[in-house]
């Protein structure tokens, strides 16, 4: 087993941490921080090598892992800022038409940021990250039940906020991470 260790824990590194990065980097308010939580991240990997899973299976876990890191380093700070500008731009496309001003894609922003932690999380995992409702349940440790659940009420109470900013709601217009995160089925 010790000579299968390094391997495995490459194996692991090689998959996934540009991913693991991308994450820290987008929830962090600085490289610093984010690079303390890639490093927390594989030093967990590293003693619980024998508990990662193979292959394409092991990035869910990390990210599981990588959020528990950032839940403990956002603790004695009282405060978490999400990063917006990409998903600012995925919400106007959804929404119908590109803000035309910034003061509506502000708007966006802090409609965003009003939702609950777990809301922005799970919006975030499909918008940002790319993440099916399965690889979601992965990292999060729920059924995909209640990703799908708690999705469906995530994108309510967003749509209400973003409704009370007085940003238009369009149906029409779907970008591909609702597809995504909805199995391509309303």
């Amino acid at each position: 087993m010790d000579d299968e260790r390094p391997a495995r824990f490459e194996a692991a590194y090689d998959l996934a941490y540009g991913k693991i990065t991308a994450y820290a980097v987008r929830r962090c308010d600085s490289p610093q921080d984010a690079a303390d939580v890639v490093a927390e991240t594989f030093t967990v990997a590293w003693r619980r090598v024998s508990e990662l899973p193979d292959g394409p299976e092991v990035v869910p876990w990390l990210y599981g892992v990588a959020r528990k890191v950032l839940a403990n380093h956002f603790r004695g700070d009282n405060r978490r800022r999400a990063r917006t500008a990409e998903l600012d731009a995925e919400l106007a496309d959804l929404y119908g038409h590109s803000p035309d001003t910034e003061v509506e894609l502000d708007a966006i922003g802090r409609a965003f940021r009003s939702l609950p932690d777990d809301d922005r999380e799970l919006l975030a995992l499909v918008a940002w990250e790319g993440l099916e409702r399965e690889e979601i349940a992965r990292a999060l440790g729920l059924s995909r039940n209640a990703v799908r659940i708690r999705l469906s009420r995530a994108r309510k109470r967003l749509s209400r906020a973003l409704a009370d900013a007085g940003v238009h709601v369009s149906t029409r217009a779907r970008p591909a991470w609702v597809e995504r995160s909805q199995g391509g089925a309303l």
